[in-house]
């Protein structure tokens, strides 16, 4: 009997509990207009997303204009465009050593070299996969979920990964060692971790830009290759006038999302080589958290107008991605 009676003060309390949204929503239905309304639904996530996102930003505007090594806004003092002009001053800009923020401008060609190596090979691997994947192969079904993969983990995981494998004394030093050559130093030459950085990157991401690529091959009428086949037109024909360039929607939304990516890089190299040897694999994020939060003089003005400079960067790059997917979609319409 207790227990009867407790279940259902329970259950009373738990209706009354979900009611209480009710009279408050049956007011906002009778006194507010419709286009109104939709705005009492949306305002606790836009509040979240005032905190979270516009807040920063406009800290990170202030902290931009704001010297010293003070944390807290009231103990910084005003410079105004002292920080963009610090990041900016060079003699050549092509020569760091020239430049007043030297890491900078290393960490800057550093991203450039790497974004336009990483970029271009994931495109043409990613290119290459989809095809293939396109295409009736035997274990057609595991081969895309294997190369989709790496995407569902962590980069830090993906790190550690093939840090574990390519350190001194990880797996591919022991396959070496094994067969009687000499252990290679994979993350301590420059050239190498650089190397390694964009392999790296690329087996991480490179199955969601097959995935891409794939559904933009899936989407293409299959008449058309009959038509084709008819014709008898080789496959490489085919490809560069078929294929391809019905396929450069997806292709240029792969291209954006990639420079997107690889201009953000940074979890994956910062676990792998921590931005070294020396400042080989430095690059523009890294410099950032190195400047603002990881050096023993934190300069937080430098490090947020770097990252504003950034953030230009990256809003140049989505109004070209924001385009072409309007280009793509016209061109389905």
């Amino acid at each position: 009997m207790i227990g009867t009676i407790a279940s259902q003060a329970a259950g009373r309390l738990y209706a009354a509990v979900m009611n209480l949204p009710e009279r408050p929503m049956r007011w906002a239905q009778g006194h507010l207009p419709d286009g109104r309304l939709g705005w009492l639904f949306v305002g606790p996530n836009l509040a979240i997303f005032a905190v979270f996102t516009f807040l920063p930003i406009i800290v990170d505007f202030y902290y931009a204009g704001t010297g010293g090594t003070n944390l807290l806004p009231t103990e910084r003092p005003w410079v105004g465009l002292e920080n963009f002009a610090s990041l900016l001053a060079c003699k050549d800009y092509f020569e760091p050593n020239s430049c007043v923020r030297d890491q900078f401008w290393y960490a800057i060609w550093n991203t450039v070299k790497f974004v336009a190596l990483q970029v271009a090979l994931m495109l043409a691997f990613s290119l290459v996969t989809a095809l293939v994947l396109n295409r009736k192969i035997i274990g057609r079904g595991f081969f895309r979920a294997a190369f989709f993969y790496p995407v569902l983990l962590s980069p830090v995981v993906v790190a550690l990964i093939w840090k574990w494998v390519l350190q001194r004394d990880g797996v591919l030093n022991a396959a070496f060692v094994g067969a009687g050559l000499q252990p290679v130093e994979w993350l301590l030459s420059a050239r190498s971790a650089f190397g390694w950085t964009v392999f790296v990157s690329i087996w991480a991401h490179m199955g969601f830009y097959t995935l891409i690529l794939l559904a933009g091959l899936q989407a293409i009428p299959a008449d058309i290759y009959e038509a084709a086949a008819m014709d008898a037109a080789p496959p490489l024909r085919v490809f560069r006038r078929i294929t391809l360039p019905l396929l450069m929607p997806s292709v240029l939304v792969v291209l954006v999302l990639g420079l997107i990516r690889a201009v953000q890089i940074f979890d994956e190299v910062y676990v792998l080589t921590g931005g070294g040897p020396g400042s080989a694999t430095t690059y523009l994020v890294e410099f950032i958290y190195n400047t603002g939060f990881s050096a023993q003089v934190r300069q937080y003005g430098l490090a947020a107008a770097a990252s504003l400079l950034l953030a230009g960067v990256l809003l140049v790059l989505t109004l070209i991605q924001l385009r072409g997917m309007r280009a793509k979609g016209s061109s389905r319409g």
